[in-house]
């Protein structure tokens, strides 16, 4: 399956991917008080989503998805079995950004 490598070492920082052929910005910032990741998320210079916690198994931006965020579908998960939390030991090491299907709407 294919994934979003996130490099811990560069946090926070910005990179550009695309997701069924359209351009998405992420930052990517880590709160090291309570051990957790969060995410904002930008298209075309409009911020969509500031602030949004990687919690594992459940996809991110769900909330408040609309036409404008990715039509696929990001998952927190660890294939292993190893990890069931996205913390900063897991990030990249278990867990992973999983892409996946093409979301219905």
């Amino acid at each position: 399956m294919e994934y979003i490598d996130i490099e811990k070492q560069l946090i926070p920082y910005r990179f550009e991917i695309s997701l069924s052929g359209t351009v998405f910005t992420f930052e990517v910032h880590y709160n090291s008080e309570f051990d957790f990741f969060t995410v904002d998320l930008e298209r075309d210079g409009e911020v969509l989503v500031t602030g949004e916690k990687l919690i594992y198994g459940v996809p991110l931006f769900v909330d408040s998805a609309d036409e404008r965020f990715p039509k696929v579908m990001i998952i927190p998960f660890d294939e292993s079995g190893n990890s069931d939390r996205v913390t900063w030991d897991s990030m990249s090491e278990n867990v992973f950004l999983f892409i996946g299907g093409v979301e219905d709407g």
